[in-house]
Order: structure tokens, then C-alpha cells, then sequence
């Protein structure tokens, strides 16, 4: 009798939590968002972040919370998301942030800084550095919540018209570059232009630039740069591990049950791991097809590099001078960096500089 009684129990407890999490899932309301991204549907990697990350939320929260996504021009253009979010034209936008340099120099540290931190350094100061409070602090003032949605990793240096043997070959160059790149590039006698991923091609094809930067072999070979401008070079030390982020309206954010914010946080967390992963699975493949097809693999000359380098320090010293919120942020950052690198000196870059020389042999 005790058995037979334990046992009707325990198939009515059973029953009774298969239904608790349906039941949970009617008790909440059934919202709809729009968000926008500042990327074309044919970069699968980094437009599909939103597909993932979307689709989790729905399943985490019993398909009650449905957010639609919209590639770059379907509601506003790439490079206005930020603004879309802030005005409440749409709950949640997907952009890098250095996108909104011009706005404030701030925004960059949010996703990448000439000669800043690699992909794990970056996730490391934002998640346990003190990077996303300082980050959460600055964004409030424009009415958004962030979250980490992906990284690339270290990117490439770009595809260029021409061989760039030294700062000479730079001088008058008009390169697709956008943020700090930018105005670093700009003092090195480069022409910096912002144009969307959907218009480097014809851009390179018709001579309006000569060099054009993107992500890497992966996405820049659905892009086809390489048919137009056949030097690529590495590697892209304005971005070594550039953050892609999530915008959210505040409002809209205050607004969702808390169980919605845990599925918002969680499935961010899952994009951000998900999207590196991609890339670093993808794009040697990607490479050795570009390489076979004819593309002049370069590094930069040191000459370069060290030019580059030496201006980003003048050009981040000069903002933090004059702008209060840029050195709020740029202080602690560059103590992390620094300690990030020393670290990384003693065992994960002595490991990967010995694989990569046996790897040669």
C-alpha cells in the first residue's frame, strides 16, 4: 500500500510540474517587437546573430515573446539604428556601436579601438572588467539598454586597388573605414569614407575608393571585393576584437516581466559565444578559396604598423583631454588592456607563436 501510494504520487507531482511550465508561459503576456539591424540578410553570419537570438527568446518564453527582425534599409538604414532605438521607431536595434563615433568617440569602446582589445579581452573587460557597467552608465544618457551580440574576432586589413608597401603609398588613398580607423587613417594621409556593406563593391569597381575594409575571408568573399581589388591585407589593427551589440529602448526595457529580461540576457549571451565560434570555423576555409582564386595575400610593413600605433596614442590621449565621458571610459580600459596583454605575453601567445611555427614547418 505505502508503495503503491508513493508511486501515485509521484506521477501526480510529475504531472503536475509538465504542466507548471505551459501554465507560466500563459500567465505572461504575449508581446511583439521589431528590430533592426545595420546588416544585409546575406551576411549570415553576422545578420543571422539576430535569426538565433530572436528564435531563442521565442522558445525561451513559450513562443509568448516574438521578435521580428528587419536587415539594414527595410525600416531605416544601417547606419541609423542607434537613432531608431532611441526614438522608439522600433524596441531593439543590432549594430556595432564605433557605427556612432561621430555622435561621441565613446561609443567605440563598446566595440573596437585601433590597437584595442582582442575578442576574449574584450568579452573579459565587458563581462568582468567593469566594461558593461561603465558602458550601461554611458548609453542611459541615450535612452538604451546593451548587451554583447557576437564578435568577430581579429579582423583583416582590408582589400586595396594597389600594393601599400609604406605610410607614402597611403597618401591620398580613399579607404572604406569607419570610426577611429577613421580619423587615425585620416592622419595618415588617407581619404576615410562610410559606405554600407551592400555598396563596397561597386564602390571599388567604379574607382570612387581604392581600398575597402569589411570583416574577414568569410564575409569578404560574399561580398567579392577580391574581383576589383586583388591585395589583402592583414592584419586590421584598428579592430582586433570587435563586439557587436544589441540595442534596447529603456522604456521598452522597463517595461518587459522579468522572466522576458532573463531570456533577452541569456539568448544575448548565446549569440555573442555562437557568432565567434562561426567565424573562427569559417573563415580559414574561406581564405585558402580566396588565395586559390587569385587574391595577393600581404601583412603591413612595420613601418606602418608602428605609424599607426603611435598616431592612435596621440589621437586617444587627445580625445580623453576634452571629452569627460570618453576618459571616464578610456582610464580604466587602457589599465585592463595593459594587464590583458602582459597576461597573454606569458602563456597564450608563447603556446599559439610555437603551434603556428611547427605549423610551417
Amino acid at each position: 500500500m505505502q508503495r503503491r501510494s508513493f508511486l501515485t504520487k509521484s506521477a501526480a507531482g510529475a504531472a503536475a510540474a509538465a504542466l507548471s511550465a505551459p501554465a507560466l508561459a500563459q500567465s505572461q503576456p504575449a508581446i511583439s517587437w521589431r528590430l533592426t539591424s545595420s546588416f544585409p540578410k546575406t551576411l549570415d553570419t553576422i545578420f543571422g546573430a539576430c535569426d538565433k537570438f530572436t528564435k531563442r527568446v521565442a522558445e525561451l518564453t513559450g513562443g509568448k515573446f516574438v521578435i521580428r527582425n528587419f536587415a539594414a534599409g527595410e525600416i531605416v538604414p544601417g547606419f541609423q539604428v542607434l537613432d531608431a532605438v532611441q526614438a522608439g521607431t522600433v524596441e531593439m536595434g543590432h549594430t556595432p556601436s564605433y557605427y556612432y563615433f561621430g555622435k561621441d568617440p565613446a561609443f567605440a569602446f563598446d566595440c573596437a579601438v585601433p590597437f584595442g582589445l582582442t575578442s576574449r579581452q574584450q568579452t573579459a573587460w565587458y563581462d568582468q572588467g567593469g566594461g558593461r557597467e561603465l558602458m550601461r552608465e554611458f548609453f542611459k544618457g541615450y535612452g538604451i539598454v546593451n548587451f554583447m551580440a557576437g564578435n568577430t574576432g581579429t579582423q583583416m586589413g582590408g582589400f586595396y586597388r594597389k600594393e601599400i608597401r609604406s605610410v607614402a603609398d597611403m597618401k591620398g588613398m580613399k579607404m572604406r573605414v569607419a570610426g577611429f580607423a577613421g580619423r587615425v587613417m585620416e592622419r595618415m594621409g588617407v581619404v576615410p569614407q562610410q559606405i554600407p556593406a551592400g555598396d563596397l563593391y561597386a564602390a571599388l569597381e567604379k574607382g570612387t575608393i581604392d581600398a575597402a575594409e569589411w570583416v574577414g575571408p568569410y564575409d569578404d568573399e560574399k561580398l567579392g571585393l577580391s574581383r576589383v581589388a586583388p591585395h589583402y591585407y592583414a592584419p586590421g589593427w584598428w579592430e582586433a576584437g570587435p563586439q557587436l551589440s544589441f540595442y534596447i529602448n529603456h522604456k521598452e526595457w522597463d517595461k518587459l516581466p522579468k522572466e522576458y529580461q532573463a531570456a533577452i540576457e541569456a539568448a544575448s549571451y548565446e549569440c555573442h559565444v555562437v557568432m565567434q565560434a562561426e567565424y573562427d570555423a569559417k573563415n580559414p576555409a574561406a581564405l585558402a578559396r580566396l588565395l586559390k582564386g587569385g587574391v595577393k595575400l600581404h601583412t603591413f610593413s612595420k613601418e606602418i604598423m608602428d605609424e599607426a600605433y603611435k598616431v592612435t596614442q596621440q589621437v586617444m590621449e587627445e580625445e580623453a583631454a576634452k571629452n569627460a565621458k570618453f576618459k571616464k571610459i578610456y582610464e580604466p580600459w587602457k589599465r585592463f588592456r595593459q594587464d590583458q596583454n602582459q597576461w597573454a605575453s606569458v602563456a597564450e601567445a608563447t603556446m599559439q607563436n610555437y603551434l603556428i611555427s611547427m605549423g610551417r614547418k
